[in-house]
């Protein structure tokens, strides 16, 4: 079957990425038989030609559409970013009859009400690469939909599980060929993705929702080996996205020393998770090539590093960020303010953390989005500020009384004197 997978992210948030995810699945989909044609709208500046003609060229049988990001999670003036995607799926039904399928992490969030408002036929709930190609295989063969697991009909019943491979390795991971691009642009990275779920449970978080609690790995061995095929395609960069890079440190650590011992030449950065980082593993990262950390911090208050559900203190924070810099790898910290408990002199004291720490960038979100099955949705509910029927697709923030007025004028008298300080827009 020709199959037609489209990336409709065109957000560059902090960097721009190629949709490693659709990626997978396109591999997946590739190994199981079928034909694959792969589109990622990030590149595209005219998208509605882009893709007349390529699905007038390609034909497709069936099309693929992967959801990444649901808003900018920006509370002062949110901006809802599924409209452009509901007009990708309403010109693809314009150009075509191939039924539409919908992933992604940003459909994974929300199955019944991303489907409904954007539609499109089904969609596919977690990950992919098992259950797309068999929604292909039972296309083609005419049965029933409705028994695979986290595939979602529009008008049907709720599919019962989903699916969460326990070993990664059993996935085949995607080729170069699978890009029409140049790998040596300087401003392209490579998204590295290591591991699989989460198990820390952060009150706010939706990597556990998206993920599964329990982390699943792939071999370092492959890893290395995947990574080496893309240097040799011409790729120097690369941004490992797992959440918490660092856990488990040995994990990271053998990681590291398979860079190391290939001498591959490559620049990295990673997504840290304050806790449990000792000077081996900081050295093992700088040889290996890292670059950046991205760690996410959230408060310099230990108390509402509690209420978060954190299992680091500040000190600890300090301590970390203090052996990166020894060690010459750049930091952008993150800071979260509003939180439950949050109070003027609680984010007082994140502020003062923060400037004291050898940051090289911070950003500061005011105001959490509250997403789904999350400890704060249920916080939020109990205190009013969302209702128990409220699915949460339109975006809705958390922001603890007293604040709301308060905090933007505070940050952005913080922020003028430090450039490398990002808040929010019009705060």
């Amino acid at each position: 079957m020709r199959v037609l997978l489209i990336s409709a992210n065109t957000e560059k948030i902090n960097m721009p990425v190629l949709p490693l995810g659709l990626a997978c699945v396109a591999a997946a989909t590739q190994k199981a038989g079928h034909e694959v044609a792969m589109m990622d709208l990030m590149t595209k500046k005219e998208t509605a030609s882009v893709l007349k003609e390529a699905i007038e060229g390609f034909r497709p049988e069936l099309i693929g559409i992967s959801v990444r990001n649901i808003d900018d999670q920006n509370m002062e003036r949110p901006r809802f970013l599924l409209g452009p995607v509901k007009e990708i799926v309403a010109q693809c039904r314009s150009l075509s009859r191939a039924k539409i399928v919908l992933g992604g992490a940003g459909f994974s969030l929300f199955p019944e009400s991303a489907l409904a408002f954007l539609g499109a036929d089904m969609g596919i709930q977690g990950e992919g690469e098992e259950v797309f190609p068999e929604v292909i295989g039972q296309i083609a063969e005419g049965p029933s939909l409705r028994k695979l697991p986290g595939l979602y009909l529009r008008g049907c019943s709720l599919p019962s599980g989903r699916v969460f491979v326990k070993n990664l390795d059993r996935l085949p991971l995607p080729d170069p060929d699978l890009w029409r691009t140049s790998f040596r642009e300087e401003e392209l990275w490579m998204p590295v993705q290591t591991r699989r779920g989460c198990p820390l449970n952060c009150s706010y978080c939706s990597t556990g929702i998206i993920e599964g609690r329990v982390l699943r790995r792939h071999s370092p061995e492959k890893i290395v080996e995947w990574i080496l095929r893309w240097r040799k395609a011409g790729v120097r960069h690369f941004y490992f996205v797992d959440n918490t890079f660092n856990l488990p440190a040995s994990y990271a650590k053998e990681i590291c020393r398979k860079l190391i011992d290939r001498g591959l030449g490559i620049r990295w950065w990673s997504i840290l998770y304050p806790m449990h980082v000792d000077e081996e593993l900081v050295g093992h990262m700088a040889k290996a090539g890292c670059e950046q950390v991205s760690m996410g911090f959230e408060s310099g208050s230990g108390r509402i590093l509690e209420n978060m559900n954190k299992r680091f203190t500040p000190r600890e924070v300090r301590k970390i960020s203090e052996t990166f810099s020894a060690h010459g790898i750049k930091q952008m910290g993150f800071l979260l303010l509003g939180s439950p408990g949050e109070t003027r002199e609680s984010v007082e004291e994140s502020l003062v953390f923060a400037d004291s720490l050898k940051l090289d960038s911070l950003k500061i979100t005011a105001g959490i989005r509250i997403y789904p099955h999350t400890p704060l949705a249920k916080k939020a509910v109990a205190e009013g500020v969302i209702s128990s029927d409220d699915d949460l697709l339109f975006p809705r923030f958390y922001m603890a009384k007293g604040l709301g007025d308060w905090l933007p004028g505070t940050l952005k008298n913080w922020a003028a004197p430090r450039p490398h300080w990002v808040i929010p827009e019009d705060s």
